[in-house]
């Protein structure tokens, strides 16, 4: 009589004597891995991924510290340094535009100001419009994009069309004009207060179209997917498939373009102020100083290479990041 197929054979099942063996040889049993712990170990195999993601967090510490440390080095950005000038030719005395102990990057032709505590505060800015305008831009684009992702019929052709619509429409020019008439006050803001919510509003909002575009397609792909069809025979609504089902599988598409998205709303706002539409003067902006240093640039050319530099290492850093998020997000990925 041959024994129950319930009942484990000795092939089967391991003996304690086996286990006890295996775990005084030191071998570790496999153990599953999270999305986010794979993510976050092929991030650290990327090394300039590493490295732009130090130097971005860098950058956001220096944008909120930035009064403590003007205050640590002694300078102030709108101090004026007038005995540091030329009066003849109005460029900054001594080489490299004025660098010393006292002024690391020298000072500005003309007013003498310090440029490292300008740069400081200017990174305030940049920084404040580049991430607060890619939020603009993700909650918009994320909830339209998967209501016309999800929904589809009438409700996917008016948002395709006014996504079209925003993405043909001139946003630079829209913005220029727009700053231009706003009143000086507004909403409880005043001067450079006004153009930084403007810029913030505009950026966002023209942004908005490529994030919804992304999710959009995502979401038409994930809608008839197994796990969704197993929601919706079970009773699941269409707010719970939206936020618990879908929205969750979204979050690392919509994670790599903000990273791709704060760098180009950086170089956006540095074009409108140095186009003359952005923050106003005495507020420090990377654009307004390359804009002052167009006249400047043969005298005094350390005066348009610090700001230049400012916005080039910027840009780099959040889009080396922004690549190995990228790499490192991708299922398909083997890095």
């Amino acid at each position: 009589m041959t024994a129950p197929l319930h009942e484990p054979t000795a092939e089967a099942a391991p003996s304690a004597a086996v286990e006890a063996a295996a775990a005084s040889s030191g071998t570790k049993a496999v153990q599953g891995r999270s999305l986010g712990r794979i993510a976050w170990e092929r991030l650290k195999r990327d090394k300039l991924a590493l490295f732009g993601g130090v130097v971005v967090v860098l950058l956001v510490l220096v944008a909120i510290f930035a009064p403590l440390i003007t205050s640590l080095v002694g300078q102030d950005p709108d101090l004026r340094h007038e005995e540091l000038i030329d009066p003849l030719f109005g460029t900054p005395v001594g080489s490299l535009g004025g660098v010393s102990g006292d002024h690391w990057f020298g000072v500005e032709p003309v007013s003498g100001r310090d440029i490292f505590a300008r740069i400081v505060h200017g990174a305030r800015v940049s920084l404040l419009v580049g991430f607060a305008s890619a939020l603009v831009a993700v909650v918009l684009g994320t909830v339209l994009g998967i209501l016309a992702g999800f929904f589809g019929g009438w409700v996917d052709a008016l948002i395709s069309r006014v996504m079209d619509g925003l993405l043909a429409f001139p946003q630079l020019l829209f913005t220029i004009a727009l700053v231009s008439v706003m009143p000086n006050d507004l909403l409880g803001l005043s001067g450079s207060g006004v153009r930084v919510f403007v810029m913030i509003l505009v950026i966002g909002f023209f942004g908005w179209p490529y994030v919804g575009r992304v999710v959009r397609g995502q979401t038409l792909s994930m809608r008839e997917r197994e796990y969704v069809e197993a929601a919706r025979s079970l009773g699941a609504g269409r707010l719970y498939i939206l936020f618990k089902e879908l929205l969750p599988n979204l979050v690392a598409p919509i994670i790599v373009y903000t990273t791709m998205m704060i760098p180009t709303n950086i170089l956006t706002e540095a074009a409108l102020s140095f186009l003359g539409v952005g923050v106003k003067p005495p507020t420090s902006s990377w654009g307004q100083m390359l804009s002052s240093a167009i006249s400047y640039y043969q005298s005094d050319p350390m005066y348009m290479v610090v700001p230049g530099l400012a916005i080039f290492i910027t840009v780099l850093a959040f889009n080396l990041f922004g690549d190995g998020v990228r790499d490192a997000l991708d299922p398909k990925g083997s890095r």
